[in-house]
């Protein structure tokens, strides 16, 4: 499959990594293809990923990844011509301190991003935890639970699929205005992982009787 990434950070750059390793083709959609540090990722992806701007990744992928920054997501999105597209929402709408969300319980980033990106199937995922978990989601053997909600089925498959294929435990919740959900939980996660002292090394799990 062919994925474009919008954006080749810390969560981009985990998810391409792991994508690269299951036989993916990823392109990086950024400001500098020729970023150093962007550099360093793609060399670590054995041919399988490449950088351009993010209309070329976003033409490229077959599924296109949003994990931009908050900030940056209504911009670029809004940019591209995503018709058709499977978009996998990663972003969270976060303060610039982190305290809070900056949207939130009568709608959502996810819904937000869908409303830019008219005609895509917008899939949220890959926002509950951090991108250490993203490298490596395995504690004691287990696979850290990824929630992910949609409107659109086949989109919803495509993206437990790739969350699988990263070794995550995907769980289906719901339709896209569950987001207003996943987002909060996002930002307990990211309160515990900064200010709360757990650090970035921990995940949520779930247990069943």
């Amino acid at each position: 499959m062919k994925i474009g990434i919008l954006g080749g950070g810390n969560v981009g750059g985990a998810l391409g990594q792991g994508w690269a390793r299951y036989g993916h083709d990823v392109c990086f959609g950024v400001r500098d293809p020729n970023a150093e540090d962007l550099k360093a990722t793609l060399s670590k992806m054995n041919g399988r990923g490449h950088a351009a701007v993010p209309s070329a990744a976003a033409e490229f992928g077959d599924v296109v990844v949003n994990a931009l920054p908050w900030p940056a997501t209504q911009g670029v999105i809004s940019s591209l011509s995503l018709k058709g597209k499977t978009l996998l929402d990663c972003s969270n709408p976060l303060a610039e301190d982190l305290s809070g969300l900056v949207v939130g319980t009568t709608t959502s980033g996810g819904e937000m991003v869908a409303g830019w990106a008219p005609g895509a199937n917008v899939v949220k995922i890959f926002n509950t935890t951090g991108f250490l978990n993203m490298a490596d989601p395995l504690y004691e053997g287990k696979s850290t639970p990824i929630f992910y909600c949609g409107d659109d089925p086949g989109a919803k498959q495509t993206a437990s699929a790739l969350a699988t294929q990263v070794g995550f435990h995907p769980i289906d919740a719901g339709p896209l205005t569950n987001a207003r959900l996943l987002e909060p939980h996002a930002l307990l996660w990211i309160w515990l992982a900064i200010f709360g002292g757990m650090g970035r090394d921990f995940s949520f799990q779930i247990v069943k009787r």
